[in-house]
């Protein structure tokens, strides 16, 4: 019995998995492409106008943005098609992808210079996500945008539910006032916790919309617009906090920071809501921890080395970008993620 349990959990993946997952691949070339697309217009704009970081809005101005803001919608268009044929714990770790991707880009297009470590911190992300996907469970079987509602309704997954709201709001009223500048999990913080959120009403809409162009209609439910709207809303929410790190933060830090606690936080919530960990044994579900720490560990040898050039170590890890800067003749994309004071000598 033991041995036909392991043939059926891989025994290869449905044609629904497969499309998923090409689905999720596309999303992430898409996603990657904008983050850079998105910075030079921002940095275009920021340069005649109100910074983003600052509260400034000129972006909306700059045509280049918008390329950026059309291309990320077609990458979350396809992500959201992905989560209709594949579980979210298969198809968010691929997010990895966007953050090759975005170093590359940032590498090649803004010089945003990375270090070797960072390289293989990239590598580290993209391991542990791939560990994460092969012990993925498999999907939860849904009949009914109903059924969906109730798993959302259920006491586990209400309470966090409150606890996001309520580390959002204690972020957006205390912590960004006064360190949102200097500290990016601030953003990044906001950006994640909406976004796990988001991507469980995702998914009940693409269940929904799934079901319905199957024969089933779901759209007579007022849980698919309930759903709808709590997309729109959180959506909404993430643009304009990832827009305030990405103008005020390194874009290669930004992507991959964002990326794991995003990956987490929604891994958690689909654990809570659909159960996920459920359907399998203790060994898979190790190999799944193994994989975040995998990530995590990626992700902090990526942020710690960001500022590493020709082995010098960083005086620091954290501040935003200024544009004073370029009056030094210093390119602001090379700098530390923390202005130094004047006296002390800057990491290149």
């Amino acid at each position: 019995m033991a041995s036909h349990s392991w043939k059926d959990a891989y025994r290869g993946m449905s044609a629904d998995n497969i499309k998923g997952l090409v689905l999720a691949l596309s999303s992430s070339l898409f996603i990657g492409a904008s983050f850079i697309v998105k910075k030079k217009g921002l940095k275009k704009a920021g340069a005649s106008g109100i910074r983003a970081g600052n509260g400034g809005y000129s972006y909306l101005y700059e045509p280049l943005w918008w390329i950026g803001l059309i291309t990320m919608i077609v990458g979350e268009i396809a992500n959201f098609a992905a989560y209709a044929f594949a579980p979210a714990i298969l198809v968010t770790p691929l997010g990895a992808l966007s953050i090759i991707i975005s170093a590359v880009l940032a590498h090649i297009i803004l010089r945003e210079k990375l270090h070797i470590f960072g390289i293989l911190g990239c590598v580290l992300c993209v391991v542990g996500s791939t560990t994460i996907v092969l012990h993925a469970p498999q999907e939860r079987p849904i009949e009914s945008v109903t059924e969906v509602w109730g798993l959302a309704t259920e006491p586990a997954f209400l309470l966090y539910a409150v606890m996001v709201l309520i580390a959002v709001f204690i972020l957006v009223f205390h912590y960004i006032p006064s360190y949102g500048q200097t500290h990016i999990m601030c953003y990044i913080g906001v950006c994640s916790l909406v976004g796990s959120l988001s991507v469980m009403s995702v998914k009940a809409i693409g269940i929904a919309l799934k079901l319905t162009l199957s024969g089933m209609n779901q759209l007579v439910y007022p849980q698919t617009w309930a759903f709808t709207f709590i997309v729109l809303l959180c959506v909404i929410t993430q643009m304009n906090y990832l827009n305030k790190a990405l103008d005020t933060f390194n874009t290669a830090v930004v992507s991959p920071i964002y990326y794991v606690m995003f990956t987490s936080l929604t891994i958690l919530a689909s654990v809570i809501m659909f159960k996920d960990w459920d359907r399998q044994n203790p060994s898979q579900i190790i190999t799944e921890l193994c994989g975040f720490v995998t990530i995590l560990s990626g992700t902090f040898l990526l942020h710690k080395t960001k500022d590493m050039v020709d082995g010098q170590i960083p005086l620091s890890i954290r501040s935003p970008k200024h544009m004073d800067d370029e009056e030094d003749g210093i390119d602001q994309e090379s700098i530390p993620l923390r202005r130094q004071d004047t006296s002390c000598m800057r990491s290149p």
